[in-house]
C-alpha cells in the first residue's frame, strides 16, 4: 500500500492509501473503519493497524469512499529522525572522507519535517545549503537490541527523504555545527507517502535520484549502501529504542552541490526532485525564510 497523510479543505489530517487507476485518488481509511486512527503514526502503532489499513482499503476502493485534500508529510512529527552520514562508499570518496568503518550518525528534529510541494525556506544566514536524495526507512514497531536477521520485522516501510544541508554551518563553523546545518525549519522533506514494506522485494536495489530544476544530479542505486538496513536497525537499537513512526534516512549517494566544481547550492526559485524506484517522486520549490 502507499499510506499518505492529506489535509482536508475543512483542517482535518486524514490517512489515505493511493490508488492509481489512470488518475490518483486517496480511500479515506478512516472514513471505511471508524477505529482506525487519523494519524499514520497511530495507526502504526495499533496492533495490526496495517493490515486492518489493507482491508479498509479494499473495501473503500469498492464503495468508492475517496477524500480530497493536500498531501503532507507520511509522518508529519516523528518522534526520532535518525540520520546517516557518508553511507554511499562513492560519496565517501567524493567528500574526501575515509570509508566508515561504523555507521556515522546524527539527528535532525521532527520540526524540519515537511511534505512534497513544501517549501525548502533558506535562511538568511546560510549561503551553501545543499541538496541530499536518500532513501528513508519508517519503524513500525518498538524494540530494543534488535537483531540484524530479525530487523525487517520492525520496519513499517520506506519512502523518499530530501536530508537538507547548510554546509556553511555543517563544516564552516568552529568545530562544525552538524546540529545547526542539519537541523532548520523545512530541511527535512519526506514523501509523497509511505510504501509498505511488502511492497518492496529488495530495498537494497533501488534506482535512487535527484534532480534540480530537472537535472539528473544524484544518480545511484542503493545497493551502493556501506551499511545495510539491518545493520543500521541492529547498530542503532544497541543504544536506542526505536518506536513506531521513527524515521532512519540511509545516507546520500555522490553528486551533492558540495562536492561538485564548482559547487552548486540551492537558490530561491529552484524545484528540487527526488525519485526512488517504486517509492514515488518528492517534489519541493526552493524559497527564502
Amino acid at each position: 500500500m502507499k499510506l499518505a497523510t492529506l489535509s482536508t479543505d475543512d483542517g482535518h489530517r486524514v490517512v489515505g492509501v493511493c490508488q492509481e487507476d489512470g488518475m490518483t485518488r486517496y480511500v479515506d481509511l478512516a472514513g471505511v473503519d471508524t477505529s482506525l486512527p487519523r494519524s499514520l503514526k497511530a495507526m502504526l502503532a495499533q496492533e495490526n493497524g496495517v493490515t486492518r489499513a489493507a482491508s479498509a482499503m479494499q473495501k473503500g476502493e469498492a464503495d468508492r469512499t475517496f477524500v480530497d485534500g493536500r498531501l503532507r508529510a507520511p509522518i508529519p512529527s516523528p518522534g526520532k529522525v535518525i540520520c546517516i552520514g557518508l553511507n554511499y562508499r562513492d560519496h565517501a570518496l567524493e567528500s574526501g572522507k575515509p570509508i566508515p568503518t561504523e555507521p556515522v550518525c546524527f539527528s535532525k528534529f521532527s520540526h524540519c519535517v515537511v511534505g512534497p510541494g513544501a517549501t525548502i525556506e533558506l535562511p538568511a544566514v546560510a549561503h551553501k545549503v545543499d541538496y541530499e536524495a536518500e532513501l528513508v526507512v519508517v519503524i513500525g514497531r518498538k524494540g530494543k537490541n534488535i537483531s540484524a536477521e530479525d530487523s525487517r520485522a520492525y520496519v513499517a516501510g520506506y519512502m523518499n527523504g530530501n536530508d537538507v544541508s547548510a554546509r556553511d554551518w555543517q563544516l564552516g563553523r568552529p568545530g562544525g555545527q552538524w546540529m545547526l546545518g542539519k537541523t532548520p525549519d523545512t530541511f527535512a522533506p519526506t514523501g509523497p507517502y509511505l510504501v509498505t514494506a511488502d511492497e518492496i522485494a529488495d530495498p537494497h536495489n533501488l534506482a535512487i535520484r535527484l534532480r534540480l530544476n530537472g537535472e539528473t544530479m544524484q544518480d545511484s542505486r542503493t545497493s551502493e549502501l556501506i551499511f545495510s538496513i539491518d545493520q543500521l536497525i541492529a547498530h542503532l537499537s544497541q543504544l536506542i529504542t526505536i518506536e513506531p513512526g521513527d524515521l532512519i534516512y540511509t545516507g546520500t549517494p555522490p553528486g551533492v552541490g558540495n562536492a561538485r566544481k564548482p559547487p552548486v547550492y540551492l537558490q530561491p526559485g529552484d524545484q528540487v526532485e527526488v525519485e526512488i524506484e517504486g517509492l514515488g517522486t518528492l517534489q519541493n520549490p526552493v524559497g527564502t525564510a
